[in-house]
């Protein structure tokens, strides 16, 4: 833990950061990649002269580092973009040549408003947007729930792999080949799972998958990986002449950020560490998994020991799943507290240096679905594996103070 502690400079303050689902602290490998294209190779790409080669080279190795992190088949699979929401609303602007009046896509009421907002703005244009419901009894996506929303004229189904709220992982392959099956793609809005698990597009069959990198421990960045024969037929959003076989550039309009697309380098540069010092000595891919791995059992710890303390509270409604011992749930955890106002809760943790959040974060259709939107709206608890038991302990002390 002193190893992991030590590559993020941040955590030297003296807080305690429970809002990473809003964003994480930032790796010292990122920040130096980030300042060595800006120190070394910052020119435009394109050029014949050696540092615009440089800065060329930084590039490929960065969408190489992001294939190697999510699977991809090839680095063209991988688009970066400003974040997850900027991202989603490209991909949506890029797929209206494909759309016509009466085509339907299936959004759920469980996503962040990135991953709605974009498709639901298509009703515009005549496109159909049909809501998949949550199931309110296990607070969960059923299959059985989506078949009758689907028809022949339906193009695409979006949905989270992890609720920011809920904090359970659906199960992205079983709805892929359910909605595949029926001649439809997805587009799955990866935020609040890729911190915490391994991604294998390839394994997922996922079509569309975006996550934003300043929750993964990167800058203010994000990514997008598509399916590369799918890529190439969306509309282009750059000049004229970047035809639909400029891939991926064409939906980079002005280009990629070269220093915040170089920082992913520095992201699987430790996540490879991490399955080094795990014992992985295999591939480049077979370390990242290695490295999730280590991630997965911290954070099960992380998130029972808070669990366990809420679940034997009279005055606490958990908001999702109350095991923390099941991989299948990662530490973000929404919570309400009987007769406390969620903001005045947090003003009184925020005097013990501890950042939680509270609100609906975003996923406002969510939290009106479970009418949680009075008294300041949910509490919510969100750890990665740099954060330790002793923090939960100051938090869990935080709350018992109240």
């Amino acid at each position: 833990m002193i190893l992991v502690r030590s590559q993020f400079p941040g955590l030297k303050q003296d807080w305690t950061f429970f809002d990473n689902a809003g964003g994480s602290q930032i790796l010292k490998g990122a920040v130096h990649r980030i300042n060595s294209f800006l120190f070394d190779k910052n020119v435009q790409i394109g050029g014949s002269y050696e540092v615009s080669q440089s800065a060329a080279a930084a590039l490929h190795e960065a969408r190489t580092a992001a294939m190697h992190l999510v699977n991809a088949a090839r680095p063209e699979e991988i688009v970066f973009g400003p974040s997850s929401t900027v991202l989603l609303q490209n991909l949506a602007r890029a797929m209206q040549g494909q759309l016509s009046e009466g085509d339907e896509i299936i959004v759920t009421v469980s996503d962040h408003e990135s991953n709605i907002g974009p498709w639901d703005r298509l009703q515009a244009m005549g496109v159909v947007v049909k809501f998949w419901p949550l199931d309110k009894e296990a607070r969960s996506l059923k299959l059985d729930d989506l078949a009758p929303l689907m028809s022949a004229r339906t193009k695409l189904v979006c949905f989270t792999h992890v609720s920011n709220i809920l904090g359970s992982v659906n199960d992205v392959r079983a709805i892929a080949d359910f909605v595949h099956a029926r001649g439809a793609l997805i587009c799955v809005d990866a935020v609040a799972y890729a911190p915490h698990r391994a991604v294998d597009v390839q394994a997922f069959d996922a079509d569309f998958y975006v996550f934003s990198l300043y929750k993964v421990f990167g800058p203010h960045y994000a990514l997008m990986y598509g399916k590369y024969a799918l890529l190439a037929e969306l509309d282009t959003l750059y000049h004229y002449f970047y035809g639909k076989d400029k891939i991926p550039g064409k939906l980079e309009p002005g280009n990629p950020n070269y220093e915040l697309a170089y920082s992913t380098c520095g992201i699987v540069d430790y996540l490879a560490e991490l399955g080094e010092r795990a014992g992985e000595t295999g591939s480049l891919r077979e370390k990242i998994e290695t490295g999730y791995a280590a991630i997965t059992a911290q954070e099960i710890a992380l998130s029972e020991r808070l669990l366990s303390y809420l679940r034997a509270r009279n005055d606490c409604e958990i908001i999702g799943d109350p095991s923390g011992l099941d991989p299948m749930r990662v530490p973000t955890i929404a919570f309400r507290l009987d007769n406390r106002d969620a903001e005045k809760v947090c003003r009184a943790v925020d005097e013990h240096h501890i950042a939680v959040r509270h609100g609906d974060f975003h996923s406002r259709r969510l939290a009106e679905c479970l009418e949680m939107t009075d008294k300041g709206g949910m509490l919510r608890v969100s750890m990665v594996h740099y954060n330790m038991l002793e923090e939960v302990d100051r938090l869990i002390g935080a709350l018992e103070h109240l």
